[in-house]
């Protein structure tokens, strides 16, 4: 496997911000570059700029009416009378300056992610700011103002005529993509998530499945509270190396969310690191596998930025970048960086000491298995050639 990798970057990234107390808060993403340059795994050369996406390139996905409302919400001094049929100016989705200058900054990066792996520049890049999976066509929602996964998706399918193999490991269900494909046998989203019976945003059903010439190419699994790293590793491995096989992708997509760790504060999952080291080689193994390599993944959810986000999509770039980190002490430089802002401990090691194992562990772990057979009815698997 190649070190021909690069990651979408700018501290421009967190121009993207709520208010102090919101919970998205994109200082992960300094945090996150700082310790992957503290391992001495990101080069200058590795990172690629961002740039804004057009109008025009939004408009792949988001209605021309509501790209132009962000822009004016963004240039106005007072929340606008039409923001909440927007979904804007709501507790999840606040209202801030420059709204869409920061936000077309995200969907750019991961649009640049796709440039690099489709010219052939990389084989792999990964804009970890990007993710945004719960927006809509015409309306924001879970944080999100623009789906840069959909764009880059619809932006495959256009100039590349791509099959596209869309992997969800977010613990928050990948709506948005998913109801932006949902009738497009070219498009195979899967979401694995924690169940939309305690989980916003309420869907991931297994019955969602797709619609007309797209049945079968929606597949969600979603998983009990408190699963742990085996249950879900199990899952993920079985589900999605099964349906690569049968859909034999052109490019993968994934969205590694990071908010189904046991510190998450807003998810109910009990996974530890060791799955962000799991998730992201096996989409690199099927990328090589079926792909020539084409991986573009973007970061998601993740709310312990202290934590959890540094740690895990430092993982994911030390497998897309073919730079195995293994366990031991994080970097002391880094540590005594960054532990004066925060109250909370910051780990002393890249994984996690063994977590008391919950006791209902061999009954959610069967119910993950029963739900797995039930998601794979009517997937696209060896029923459709190249």
């Amino acid at each position: 496997m190649s070190r021909n990798a690069r990651l979408i970057y700018s501290p421009d990234y967190t121009q993207y911000y709520f208010h102090d107390d919101h919970p998205f808060n994109q200082r992960r993403l300094l945090l996150t570059h700082d310790l992957m340059s503290s391992y001495g795994i990101l080069k200058d050369s590795d990172i690629l700029t961002p740039r804004p996406a057009t109008d025009e390139e939004l408009a792949l996905v988001h209605d021309p009416r509501y790209i132009q409302f962000v822009r004016d919400q963004g240039h106005s001094e007072h929340e606008l009378p039409q923001a909440a049929s927007y979904g804007l100016g709501t507790e999840d989705v606040p209202c801030f300056s420059n709204m869409h200058e920061a936000s077309s900054l995200i969907v750019g990066g991961t649009l640049n992610a796709v440039d690099a792996v489709m010219s052939g520049q990389a084989e792999h890049a990964f804009n970890p700011a990007g993710g945004l999976h719960h927006a809509f066509r015409g309306r924001a929602s879970g944080f999100c103002i623009y789906n840069d996964c959909s764009v880059a998706i619809a932006y495959l399918r256009k100039n590349w005529n791509a099959r596209v193999l869309y992997i969800d490991t977010d613990a928050h269900h990948g709506d948005g993509v998913q109801w932006a494909f949902y009738d497009d046998p070219h498009v195979l989203t899967v979401s694995i998530h924690e169940t939309g019976k305690y989980l916003f945003p309420g869907t991931g059903n297994l019955s969602e499945r797709g619609d007309g010439s797209g049945y079968g190419y929606s597949v969600n699994l979603p998983l009990d509270a408190f699963t742990e790293d085996d249950s879900f590793l199990e899952v993920y491995e079985e589900l999605v190396s099964k349906l690569a096989a049968g859909f034999k992708p052109d490019v993968i997509l994934t969205q590694n969310g990071c908010d189904a760790h046991a510190y998450d504060p807003l998810t109910h999952l009990s996974c530890s690191m060791k799955i962000y080291q799991a998730i992201p080689r096996l989409a690199h193994r099927l990328a090589h596998q079926y792909c020539d390599g084409r991986w573009i993944a973007v970061g998601g959810g993740g709310y312990d930025i202290w934590r959890v986000v540094p740690r895990a999509w430092t993982l994911v770039w030390s497998e897309m970048s073919d730079q195995p980190l293994t366990d031991g002490d994080l970097p002391e430089a880094w540590l005594k960086r960054w532990q004066p802002e925060t109250d909370l401990p910051l780990p002393p090691r890249l994984f996690d000491e063994p977590f008391p194992t919950i006791p209902r562990r061999a009954e959610i772990t069967e119910k993950n298995r029963l739900t797995l057979e039930r998601a794979m009815l009517n997937a696209p698997i060896g029923s459709e050639k190249k």
